[in-house]
Formats: structure tokens, C-alpha cells, sequence
């Protein structure tokens, strides 16, 4: 075979690559409307008492975003913190507040028991829902969350013990399936950033 034939073939071969590759890219590549109508990686599900005393489930907020927290109220920091950051991000949303729903779920129910949230939850913004249980259902509601507690036996603590816990900020979008997390010490204008990007 002459060099313009080799030379004729191997153009043939790098179009028919460019062909499939701008197909792939334009026609098979998922789009962001496909990443929102894949499954999420996991599902919020729970049956808790909100500190006002009625019994919600994730189906009460179908439609909203939801902002969750894991804590504890005798907590010295991170949840405060945290709190304090989900109350600015709240603050920052505006008109678009409506849109989401802050939740703060106990790790600690012997302690936390509504009339205890009720005081401590308020504080930060009125707008949070502060949800506790029985430590069966807390132990259910954490099983279809990526979170991880425990109980700490400390002499100085309140009542003698504190708790290690997951202390990510979690995003679920209207359908309660997990849409993003930020880490403790995230700024409140990053997540506002992120977060208003999504409504």
C-alpha cells in the first residue's frame, strides 16, 4: 500500500475516534437534570417530637430543602457554632427562606427532651426545629443517615458525660434524599453560595 493510502486510512480512523468521542460527549454525557433524577445517596427517614411536642416525620417537609444537624444541646461548641452558622445562612436566604427548613436532631435524648429544646433551640433562630426521641428511635433515625455518636464519660461534663459525634451540616433536597454536607467550621457565606445556587 503507497504512503497516501496508509496516510488516507489513518485520517479515516482518527475521524471515526473524533465521531464517537463528540457523540459520547454530547449525546450520551449525563446532564445536570439526569445527576438531580439519579438516586441520591442515601434518604432521610424518621419519626421524632419536635420541641413543641408533635410528632414529625420527613414527609411533613416534602418540598423543602432540608438543612440537618446532629448535636446535643449541652454541647460547648460545635453545635453552637454550627447553629450559629445555619442561623446567618438562614438570615442570608431572604424571601428564599420559606424554601428551607433547619433541623436539629439530638444525639442525646436523656437529656434532651423537648421541654430542654425548647429553651435551647430558639435561641439561635426561630425558625430551626429541634426534634428528639426515644433512644430506639434517635438509633433508627442515624442508621439512614453516614453519622456516628457515642456516649463519653466525662467527670466535668454536665451529668457526668459528653458526646462524639458526626459533625457535618446536611443538605436534602425536596424528596428528603441527600443533595451535600459541608464540614464543622465551613463558613455560613459558603454554604449560603452553595445552598442558593440549588433553589
Amino acid at each position: 500500500m503507497r504512503l497516501a493510502d496508509i496516510q488516507k486510512v489513518l485520517w479515516g480512523l482518527v475521524g471515526a475516534t473524533l465521531l464517537v468521542f463528540a457523540v459520547f460527549q454530547f449525546a450520551g454525557a449525563p446532564t445536570e437534570t439526569d445527576a438531580y433524577m439519579s438516586d441520591p445517596a442515601f434518604r432521610a427517614a424518621f419519626e421524632l417530637t419536635d420541641h413543641n411536642g408533635l410528632i414529625r416525620t420527613e414527609r411533613d417537609f416534602s418540598g423543602q430543602w432540608l438543612l440537618i444537624f446532629f448535636g446535643f444541646a449541652n454541647c460547648p461548641d460545635i453545635c453552637p457554632t454550627t447553629l450559629a452558622e445555619v442561623a446567618a445562612v438562614m438570615e442570608g436566604l431572604g424571601t428564599d427562606a420559606e424554601k428551607v427548613q433547619p433541623i436539629f436532631i439530638s444525639i442525646d435524648p436523656e437529656r434532651d427532651t423537648p421541654a430542654a429544646l425548647s429553651e435551647f433551640v430558639p435561641l439561635f433562630n426561630e425558625d430551626i426545629i429541634g426534634l428528639t426521641g426515644t433512644p430506639t428511635q434517635i438509633a433508627e433515625t442515624s442508621e439512614s443517615f453516614p453519622i456516628f455518636f457515642e456516649r463519653i464519660e466525662e467527670a466535668s461534663a454536665p451529668d457526668g458525660y459528653t458526646m462524639g459525634h458526626t459533625s457535618h451540616l446536611f443538605l436534602l433536597d425536596p424528596q428528603a434524599g441527600f443533595a451535600d454536607s459541608w464540614a464543622y467550621g465551613t463558613p455560613a457565606e459558603e454554604i449560603l453560595t452553595d445552598l442558593k445556587a440549588r433553589l
